[in-house]
């Protein structure tokens, strides 16, 4: 139940982006302390890009010549009515997928994996009363945990080397079934997220790819049927240091 002062259609602006400033504040105060809606509110984002990837390319292409020179010729109000229905259908069934909660064209995985993982790491990084679930003091609870819900042994890295402490770990949804996320830490609170997923294909596709997410940096690969990113507000070098010793204590 969303409370009287935010309501539903602020925090799909909040979502989208187009909520004015002096509500954004009071939307974001509101979202740290209900974490269930916090989670919604980005999954509502990562409906968002999926949406833009389906259909930018088509929005984005140029109007056909023979389109263009019609639109020159003499206004009639019949054709105006045609597009209208055209415009309407085509929103009717975008609605009509969402309604119906059928699946919307995906992005290729390593597109999405980047989007995501960026998005959990804005979430809960800045939290800071409840930034994990399970904390790094239950460390093998943790991992025992995440590893069962994913259906594969979980090792997460240690990064004392490069400065920075396993504050903990969270379970989170993904595209196509659960998803760990293990929080780091460095002396002056600066965080880093390991966001990993388990994939229904095998890939043998283990080359780094880096992608900047909203001021996000990530650094992201396929390893087997692993998906992984690492996430950090910093500079590219710096993330890809930690990225390179995340991925040889997961590769020994």
């Amino acid at each position: 139940m969303i409370a009287k002062t935010i309501n539903e259609q602020e925090l799909h602006a909040y979502a989208d982006g187009r909520l004015e400033a002096a509500r954004r504040e009071a939307v974001e105060a509101w979202l740290h302390d209900h974490p269930e809606m916090r989670q919604a509110v980005a999954e509502w984002r990562i409906q968002n890009e999926r949406l833009h990837h389906a259909f930018d390319p088509v929005m984005n292409e140029a109007v056909p010549v023979r389109l263009a020179a019609a639109a020159a010729g003499p206004v009639s109000l019949v054709p105006l009515r045609l597009a209208a229905a055209v415009v309407c259908l085509a929103v009717g069934g975008v609605v009509g997928y969402a309604l119906r909660g059928e699946t919307m064209p995906s992005p290729p995985a390593t597109a999405s994996l980047p989007r995501q993982a960026a998005i959990a790491h804005a979430v809960f990084s800045p939290e800071v009363r409840h930034p994990v679930e399970v904390g790094a003091a239950e460390e093998a609870h943790l991992v025992a945990w995440l590893s069962k819900r994913l259906g594969a042994e979980l090792k997460p890295p240690h990064l004392s080397a490069q400065g920075f402490e396993l504050v903990g770990g969270r379970l989170l949804p993904g595209e196509a079934g659960p998803v760990a996320q293990f929080m780091y830490q460095d002396a002056r609170g600066q965080r880093l997220t390991l966001y990993v997923r388990r994939d229904t294909q095998d890939s043998r596709e283990t080359a780094f790819r880096y992608a900047r997410e909203n001021g996000v940096g990530v650094f992201y690969w396929l390893d087997g049927r692993f998906g992984y990113a690492l996430s950090g507000e910093m500079e590219k070098p710096d993330l890809l240091r930690i990225a390179t010793a995340v991925y040889q204590q997961l590769n020994p």
